[in-house]
């Protein structure tokens, strides 16, 4: 085979596909779009010959040849990454800038707890929070500005995911509500008047994607484009939001919000944390990731 020719990238698909033995959660792994995934499968294939993956009954499977592959590619590519590590990173000396993008729930229920372990570490370390935005208007010029990523499981193009928090969503309403509790009931939770959360690069509630298909409409009075604007909303007024529970527990007492849950189970959310390929390997990022971890991981045991 002549080196020159292959294009290394591959070998990064191929990598996610052996670990995964799924083109989906492959894509996701390395921040591809499936159609791109799935591209490189077809290419792997070509090169190799050999299918790699397979259908058995209703799953893929790694083919023999593929499962030989998978212990001696992962190994060559971590010695890979090793030939361009960077000299180790300095905490407490650094004065480095990192831009995470993230929705204003994220900032509310991480940064106050992420910034007093970067204060007790780095004291001249700059965290920019920029206004989260969906994959389908994540420029790739944008992408190259950003350090980390905090969103529900979107795929990002470029970019690899951890899970960081899980959560579940309830209403959110002022302690002095008139329907209090009955909104746990159908037909109270219809009657009431609903405040949405249409976040950019979306054109809708997520909550209203979720509830249409059971042929609920709920009555919107108030469009806001985030969770934080939606809950002080509630707490002045008879308006209810559907919002994750964690952000209504850590302001319950600061607005007097009380929780109610709703009469359907709206299932988990999966906060993830996504960071750049080109940072997989570096000090900076391995530290602010590892202390963000650390962060999503005290939110979890609350």
């Amino acid at each position: 085979m002549n080196l020159s020719s292959l294009d290394l990238n591959l070998l990064v698909a191929l990598d996610a596909l052996l670990r995964e033995a799924n083109v989906s959660r492959a894509a996701m792994r390395i921040g591809l779009s499936q159609p791109a995934a799935s591209h490189a499968l077809q290419r792997l294939r070509d090169l190799i010959g050999d299918p790699l993956l397979v259908r058995v009954g209703s799953r893929m499977e790694l083919t023999p040849r593929a499962l030989a592959l998978r212990a001696p590619l992962a190994q060559t590519l971590e010695q890979v990454r090793g030939l361009f590590v960077p000299d180790a990173f300095d905490a407490a000396q650094s004065e480095r800038q990192f831009r995470l993008m993230m929705p204003d729930l994220a900032v509310e229920l991480l940064m106050p707890s992420l910034m007093e372990k970067i204060t007790r570490a780095a004291p001249g370390v700059r965290i920019d929070v920029v206004p989260w935005r969906g994959p389908a208007i994540f420029t790739q010029e944008f992408a190259r500005t950003i350090d980390l990523v905090i969103s529900l499981g979107n795929a990002f193009n470029g970019f690899h995911r951890q899970l960081l928090y899980t959560d579940s969503d309830a209403l959110a309403l002022r302690r002095t509500h008139p329907a209090g509790h009955r909104l746990n009931k159908r037909d109270a939770f219809l009657n009431a008047r609903h405040v949405a959360v249409v976040i950019r690069g979306q054109n809708e509630d997520l909550i209203d994607r979720w509830l249409r298909p059971m042929g609920i409409e709920r009555k919107i009075a108030l469009v806001v484009p985030g969770y934080i604007e939606a809950v002080h909303v509630t707490a002045r007024t008879d308006l209810v939001a559907f919002v994750p529970r964690r952000l209504i527990a850590a302001l319950s007492k600061q607005l007097s919000l009380q929780l109610v849950t709703p009469p359907w189970d709206p299932g988990i959310d999966e906060q993830y944390m996504f960071h750049p390929t080109w940072a997989e390997m570096d000090p900076g990022s391995i530290w602010l990731r590892k202390l963000m971890l650390e962060t999503g991981r005290e939110l979890e045991k609350k």
